[in-house]
């Protein structure tokens, strides 16, 4: 028998060159299961048999099903393209990445700010990345991206522009 080649190792994905979830701080997990909690006990002293659990029973669930959802944004850099969420925009398109502190934030996402920007914004998270996009079909003047370290997803955005 005559030894056969062995197949090629399939290529990998390059790891994100930045990634970051936007989940919930501790204390506001802590916050809201306390308040289930009161809300269920309120509800359980005035019924009796099974009745009494059942708003243990539906509420803490549901009160930890909607924080995980609340922190479940992911952004990442990687692969020529930032991902927000489900959200894609190849780094080809981008012109700028500004970071902002939460006074930054406040003034580009205030008054003046433009209805076409696209923005995904925590109100938990104190910073936020302005990408300024050059793509004369797209309406989208900007992005706005909240992050817990715009200065390193700005230099993650820019240095995958510029590699690409």
């Amino acid at each position: 028998m005559s030894p056969s080649p062995s197949p090629a190792p399939a290529p990998s994905a390059a790891p994100p060159a930045y990634a970051e979830r936007l989940g919930l701080p501790w204390w506001y997990w802590l916050a809201a299961l306390g308040l289930a909690g009161l809300l269920a006990t309120e509800l359980w002293m005035g019924a009796a048999g099974l009745r009494a659990w059942l708003p243990f029973v539906l509420l803490l669930p549901a009160t930890v099903a909607a924080l995980w959802w609340l922190g479940r944004i992911r952004v990442a850099v990687g692969d020529g393209e930032l991902r927000v969420d489900d959200a894609r925009l190849p780094v080809r398109f981008v012109a700028d990445a500004v970071p902002l502190d939460a006074a930054g934030r406040r003034e580009v996402l205030g008054v003046g700010s433009d209805p076409l920007a696209f923005v995904v914004q925590r109100p938990w998270v104190g910073g936020a990345v302005q990408v300024v996009l050059d793509d004369p079909a797209d309406p989208t003047p900007f992005w706005v991206v909240s992050s817990r370290h715009p200065v390193e997803l700005a230099a993650a955005i820019m240095a995958a522009r510029d590699a690409a």
